[in-house]
């Protein structure tokens, strides 16, 4: 059992992966100047129980279930006459205060947001309606300065904002090593360097960070300037699972408009599943929707060498978001939060009933 706790522990100083950001996010990503997007595709057959559905995601690989839905039009199939009207965003806080402000309904967000965007609303804005990716968060480094995880101390390491999720992650990491980094300052016996994604390939190559713990395709975007994987997040996890996106919506919304909650969850689901068999179509589908979306897609080889760390999953791992929490609250950046009510997997259920796939859980933080 203490061995199972260990690494349960690990596991959850992983679960702070954030959102992979392309383009030209801020501090979550990349992406914030993109060209508008023109592509329509059309509502056709019977409306729900709404006129649209105003969805948000981030363009970057871990919304890649939101990409590949849009891109080919799988989501608007579910919704038939109901119109899908899309908003991307640069970072989780930006998704929520849209969220709020009932500008968006429905959102495809990290666990840190989701669960701040929780505490702030006092439980009573959000819920968490559903899983979307796991995994796609790494360490890399300078190998010519960094060669085992004992040679960090001392050295230099990016993660993309502070209390971002990779940022918990990783200090929640040091402290498992008995090493000590004031949390707010990120100085101590690593330097932990708060760094936007767009900005760290250009940073490691002038020496300003030795290493960085980032999400996808930024980590493979500094193994392209030289830097080597030393550890990978999902290693810390039992079955290298933790959650790197969720599906949120407005609980008004979700009592005003189940039908077409669940036609965007079917939309989802079905999303992931022609994603899993079609790898490579997918890819070419994401980089599609980055290129309208950001004006520039990924290189081939970045979305090839990020594309296997990240598993597109439906199931929102609701372990390790509560993991999570757990770190960010120990790391001293949230008090500790009650989270009973955050999930309310029951749309979900329903959907994955209908396709013939097993239920997930909500680990004891799901609606009664």
């Amino acid at each position: 059992m203490p061995a199972f706790r260990t690494t349960v522990r690990r596991a959850l100083a992983a679960a702070v992966a954030a959102p992979l950001l392309i383009g030209a996010l801020a501090s979550c990503g990349y992406g914030s100047k993109a060209p508008k997007d023109e592509r329509k595709v059309a509502a056709e057959g019977e409306k729900l129980s709404a006129d649209r559905v105003r969805l948000g995601y981030f363009p970057n690989l871990t919304h890649a279930t939101a990409l590949v839905g849009d891109q080919e039009g799988i989501i608007q199939k579910e919704l038939g006459g109901t119109e899908l009207k899309v908003s991307t965003f640069n970072a989780g806080p930006s998704e929520i205060e849209a969220l709020n402000a009932g500008s968006i309904d429905i959102g495809f967000i990290g666990p840190s947001p989701a669960i701040n965007g929780w505490v702030k609303s006092k439980g009573e804005n959000l819920r968490i309606i559903g899983g979307s990716a796991s995994g796609g968060v790494k360490l890399v480094v300078n190998p010519d300065k960094i060669k085992t995880l004992d040679d960090l101390k001392g050295k230099k390491i990016a993660t993309p904002q502070h209390a971002n999720t990779q940022d918990v992650a990783f200090l929640n990491w040091i402290a498992e090593r008995g090493w000590k980094v004031d949390a707010q300052s990120g100085k101590g016996d690593v330097s932990v360097v708060r760094t936007e994604n767009k900005i760290a390939p250009n940073a490691y190559r002038s020496g300003a960070i030795d290493g960085a713990w980032m999400p996808e395709p930024t980590a493979s975007m500094l193994v392209g300037e030289g830097a080597k994987v030393l550890l990978e997040e999902s290693a810390l996890w039992p079955e290298k699972k933790f959650v790197i996106t969720n599906i949120i919506v407005s609980q008004e919304f979700l009592e005003k408009h189940p039908d077409v909650v669940e036609a965007v969850l079917r939309g989802s689901v079905r999303t992931n599943a022609w994603i899993n068999a079609n790898p490579g179509e997918a890819k070419d589908s994401v980089n599609a929707r980055l290129k309208a979306l950001t004006g520039k897609p990924l290189r081939d080889e970045v979305i090839d060498r990020a594309w296997p760390s990240i598993r597109f999953v439906d199931d929102p791992l609701a372990a390790t978001l509560r993991a999570q929490a757990g770190h960010a609250v120990t790391a001293g950046l949230l008090e500790k939060p009650d989270l009973k009510g955050i999930y309310d997997l029951r749309p979900l259920n329903k959907v994955l009933k209908a396709e013939g796939m097993p239920e997930v859980a909500d680990a004891g933080l799901g609606v009664k």
